[in-house]
C-alpha cells in the first residue's frame, strides 16, 4: 500500500502477516535465532504468533519452546498451546565408527487460557509511543523508513517501514551497541487472513 510523504508515523495495515526471523545483536553465547509466522486482524481485533519461543534458555530449561498464541482482544482471551523439544544423545556405531546421533522428542503442554485485552502489536504502535522519524536506512536490501520510541518496561525501539509505505520490515527492541532483539519480516504482505487461521479447534484438540 503506497503511501504520500510520510507528515506522521503511519499505521499499520487493517490486515497483515508474514514470517519473521528472531535474533539478537550483538549475539552472545546463548542467544539464539529462531522463526515463525504471525498473522494481525485489526479489523476483527484478533491475532496470531508461531514460533520458537525467543528469548528461551535451552541450558537452563533443558528443552526449546514452541509456542502458538492466539489473542482475541474483544472477547479479552489469550489461547496458547506450548510443546516443549527436549534433545537426547544417541550412540550408534556404523561400519566400526562410532557417531552421536541427536534426537528431538516433542512434549506438548495443556492448552492455557488467559485474559488479554490487547492485541500483541497495535496499529498505531508508532502513533501511541510517540515515534519520531529516524530517516532512511538499507534494510534487507530495501530501502526503508525508521521511526524510533521508547516502550515503558522494555526500552528503546527502531521500527522500520518499506520506504514511503505501511510495510513493517524490522523490528529493533533495545539498544544494539548493547543488546537488542531484532525481528525481522522478509515476506510482509497485505493479503487477506482467512478464517481458518484463528480456527481454536486444534487449541481445544490440545485438552484432549
Amino acid at each position: 500500500m503506497k503511501l504520500n510523504k510520510i507528515p506522521s508515523p503511519p499505521l499499520l495495515p487493517d490486515q497483515w502477516s508474514s514470517s519473521y526471523i528472531s535474533y539478537w545483536t550483538p549475539m552472545f553465547e546463548d542467544d539464539q535465532i529462531t522463526s515463525g509466522y504471525c498473522w494481525f486482524n485489526y479489523i476483527d481485533n484478533k491475532c496470531r504468533i508461531d514460533g520458537l519461543f525467543n528469548p528461551w534458555s535451552e541450558k537452563e530449561t533443558g528443552h526449546r519452546l514452541w509456542m502458538s498464541e492466539l489473542v482475541n482482544a474483544s472477547d479479552g482471551v489469550t489461547h496458547k498451546k506450548k510443546i516443549a523439544y527436549t534433545k537426547t544423545k544417541q550412540h550408534i556405531e556404523k561400519k566400526k565408527k562410532k557417531k552421536i546421533k541427536l534426537i528431538y522428542n516433542a512434549i506438548p503442554s495443556p492448552h492455557e487460557i488467559n485474559d488479554s485485552h490487547e492485541l500483541l502489536l497495535a496499529k498505531d504502535v508508532l502513533i501511541k509511543h510517540k515515534a519520531t522519524y529516524a530517516g532512511k536506512h538499507k534494510i534487507l536490501n530495501i530501502q526503508a523508513d525508521s521511526w524510533e520510541f521508547y516502550i515503558p518496561n522494555k526500552g528503546p525501539a527502531t521500527y522500520f517501514f518499506k520506504a514511503g509505505t505501511n510495510c513493517l520490515i524490522r523490528m529493533v527492541t533495545g539498544d544494539p551497541k548493547l543488546h537488542a532483539s531484532v525481528r525481522d519480516f522478509p515476506t510482509f504482505n497485505t493479503e487477506k487472513i482467512s478464517e481458518c487461521i484463528f480456527d481454536l479447534s486444534p487449541y481445544h484438540d490440545a485438552m484432549s
